[in-house]
């Protein structure tokens, strides 16, 4: 098993904290985003990390991993990102956005599980959610799971918090068929949108696509996603916002009402 790591983003929404550094070179609890993660993933017996960069790639410099560079960061997104590292794409391999961490329970969560897909889904989100917005619905987007425990829809916003049942973290696993899959998908639908208009999500070009297009577009081409579902347990660190209130957190000794830094 192996894992990679998106980490080619600029994180602009930090302000000056990724004014002179990448997104998961911010330090949060004494370590960098990429330390948090690293650590977790060799505490679960995962040495084999990658990691995609981007935005300032020279000063990602832990040692013994594997380094991919996503030379159009600034034009593409997540599924671009994660195309660069097309070749650790094998046997079972875990994926991860760069601005998350987690704790060793959800990770090991996310590896006990035997499905081609499995996606890691938050239960209590609106816990999570309040403490970071005014508003839990201005960023909350879709998250719908069947009686079997698939995901049907993922990445849609929404009017109404009875179509969320659930929030998808940026964790997943693709192993087995589900590798094949994504390849042959990711292959079909660059090519169908050369002369086309994007065919997971038409709003935006197939170089942007986001990574819960991609999941939304393998689900509508009949594909099961399971949902890894937890209760808390992680972070994501998009804003100044939450990186202040994080802090806060932390100071107060309460931050382990979200994630369980001792895991």
């Amino acid at each position: 098993m192996n894992a990679i790591i998106l980490a080619a983003g600029k994180g602009k929404r930090l302000g000056h904290l990724t004014k002179n550094k990448p997104k998961c070179m911010v330090k949060l609890f004494g370590k960098t985003m990429l330390e948090w993660q690293v650590s977790i993933f060799k505490k679960c017996g995962i040495s084999d990390i990658s990691v995609v960069t981007g935005y300032k790639a020279e000063l990602i410099d832990l040692p013994n991993l594997e380094f991919f560079h996503n030379k159009n960061f600034e034009t593409t997104n997540m599924v671009e990102s994660l195309f660069c590292a097309l070749k650790k794409l094998n046997e079972s391999t875990i994926v991860s956005y760069g601005d998350i961490i987690f704790g060793k329970n959800v990770l090991n969560s996310l590896i006990e599980s035997e499905n081609n897909f499995s996606i890691v889904v938050d239960k209590q989100w609106k816990k999570y959610w309040e403490m970071r917005f005014d508003n839990p619905l201005s960023d909350a987007e879709s998250l719908k799971i069947d009686h079997d425990g698939n995901i049907t829809s993922i990445g849609q916003k929404v009017k109404e918090i009875d179509d969320i049942e659930g929030q998808y973290i940026g964790l997943m696993k693709f192993q087995n068929d589900g590798l094949t899959t994504i390849k042959e998908f990711y292959q079909k639908i660059k090519n169908q949108s050369k002369n086309n208009p994007n065919p997971i999500n038409p709003d935006i070009a197939f170089k942007q696509s986001y990574m819960t297009d991609f999941l939304q577009g393998l689900i509508n081409n009949g594909h099961k996603l399971k949902a890894i579902e937890i209760e808390n347990g992680w972070l994501e660190l998009d804003s100044i916002n939450d990186y202040n209130k994080y802090t806060k957190f932390f100071s107060k000794k309460t931050i382990s009402e979200f994630v369980d830094l001792d895991d």
